[in-house]
């Protein structure tokens, strides 16, 4: 693949507080090539019973990523642009592991190929110089692909931040969630 296209300085951003639920993003992935018809990206309810809130749940790219980290298999691998890939066909047994150690929920084991698939930001795009399938149709911009000054001008109030921490354990991620002006980090617990 010709990775001369590829733009290092773009990144992935996601807005939870913009995020309608259109569900725009889950159709558009399932139209990728690359996933067999599945969509990789989740829209979600807060808290269906007290709210209409929705939030998109996309993979974060971890820089240590845990779900290759636990593969037995070798079957999940991160590229030097951080992205990382859903699980190898040739390689993954099904057992689940990437599943239960991702601490954002990410990848989903699919029974009928007995295959971890999760996002891989659109690696058959991006890699080209396009943007992930998701971003392009997103009206709300809750996700939105580019570099960090574009989404500094277009949310001023708001800060990009890609680390986590969940307990004592700090995850940074390729992906970054936006937030109130002046954030670091996220606390998850």
């Amino acid at each position: 693949m010709n990775l001369t296209n590829f733009n290092k300085n773009e990144e992935f951003f996601v807005d939870l507080q913009r995020c309608i639920g259109c569900k725009a993003c889950e159709m558009a992935c399932a139209e990728c090539e690359t996933n067999g018809q599945e969509s990789l990206i989740s829209v979600n309810y807060v808290e269906r019973s007290s709210t209409i809130q929705t939030t998109v749940q996309v993979c974060m790219h971890c820089e240590d990523p845990v779900c290759a980290n636990v593969c037995p298999a070798d079957a999940i691998s991160q590229d030097e642009f951080g992205v990382v890939h859903t699980a190898n066909t040739e390689r993954c047994i099904g057992c689940s592991n990437c599943v239960m150690a991702c601490p954002f929920g990410v990848p989903k084991k699919m029974e009928e190929y007995d295959l971890m698939m999760k996002c891989t930001m659109c690696y058959d795009r991006t890699s080209v110089g396009k943007k992930p399938m998701c971003a392009t149709v997103c009206p709300s911009g809750a996700l939105f692909y580019g570099t960090r000054a574009e989404i500094e001008e277009m949310r001023p109030n708001s800060s990009p931040i890609n680390t986590f921490i969940f307990g004592k354990e700090v995850v940074n991620t390729k992906v970054n969630i936006m937030m109130p002006k002046g954030s670091k980090e996220l606390r998850i617990y």
